[in-house]
């Protein structure tokens, strides 16, 4: 009876006071937008199991404040402050990474200047870059390729050089061959064009998580990924196990099959749904 009444109060006030009603709205529409960004988040980062203690958060609150007079129900707003607050504890990579993030290219999109690559230049440059890191493999040559689709800030293109090159294995093994100028730093692709090399890039800060026997290099290329929606490939100069890093994780023992199938996503990502 109690709830009933309470009920039929608050129904009285909502229809007789346009004010009220209109904050109640508002109130409830924030609210909406909150969860549902919440939900949409922990689900995009495969936490499902998040999103069912989150809903239950969100009831058992909602049942509290609705049925504890003690409880001032503004307060309820509280509770997705939290739970964003704990979201920013637990996935900071995440975050910053969707902050990161730009648009992608459609492949028809692909373009140097007012120059549109066609498929051959496209699956020519995907074989060049996977001839350059086996040959660099082979032989144990250490190197990273950060594939950029033009999300990498200013700051780390500045602290190398500018080529602005196309993409040739011949290129990309002179660069990384021992003792020269540019081989420590990292080299940058952006479309199809080697935009700069010997740069500079953020390490990781998952030292507990990356294994004992990777060192600067692989810090190096899984960093930037952490906070940047790029894939970098590394080859390691001690074993020569080539290494794809992307959103904050790696693969180790990366073959040519899935190096193959990496290059594809960067170059043609959505190509079948521009067809």
């Amino acid at each position: 009876m109690e709830l009933g009444k309470r009920l039929a109060d608050f129904w009285a006030k909502f229809t007789g006071n346009v004010g009220f009603a209109i904050i109640i709205v508002l109130s409830i529409a924030v609210l909406a937008l909150a969860y549902y960004m919440i939900i949409r988040f922990l689900l995009k980062n495969n936490s499902r199991r998040f999103v069912y203690v989150a809903a239950v958060i969100m009831v058992i609150s909602g049942l509290l404040f609705m049925f504890n007079d003690d409880i001032e129900s503004g307060l309820y707003i509280f509770v997705p402050m939290i739970l964003f607050i704990v979201i920013v504890v637990l996935y900071s990579v995440e975050l910053k990474r969707s902050i990161w993030k730009k648009h992608v290219n459609k492949p028809s999109d692909i373009k140097h200047g007012t120059v549109v690559f066609d498929e051959e230049k496209i699956e020519n440059c995907i074989a060049e870059i996977i001839k350059a890191l086996q040959d660099m493999s082979k032989n144990d040559v250490g190197a990273i390729i950060v594939l950029a689709n033009g999300n990498i800030p200013p700051q780390i293109l500045d602290s190398g050089v500018k080529l602005d090159s196309d993409i040739s294995s011949a290129l990309i093994e002179s660069v990384f061959f021992p003792k020269t100028p540019l081989h420590d730093g990292a080299m940058i692709i952006d479309g199809t064009k080697i935009v700069a090399a010997g740069c500079f890039l953020p390490l990781s800060q998952q030292v507990d998580r990356i294994p004992k026997d990777l060192g600067t290099r692989h810090r190096a290329g899984l960093g930037v990924t952490e906070n940047i929606d790029v894939i970098s490939l590394i080859v390691s100069e001690e074993t020569g196990i080539i290494t794809v890093a992307r959103a904050g994780k790696i693969q180790r023992y990366a073959d040519s099959e899935i190096l193959k199938r990496v290059l594809t996503k960067y170059f043609w990502q959505d190509v079948e749904s521009r067809r």
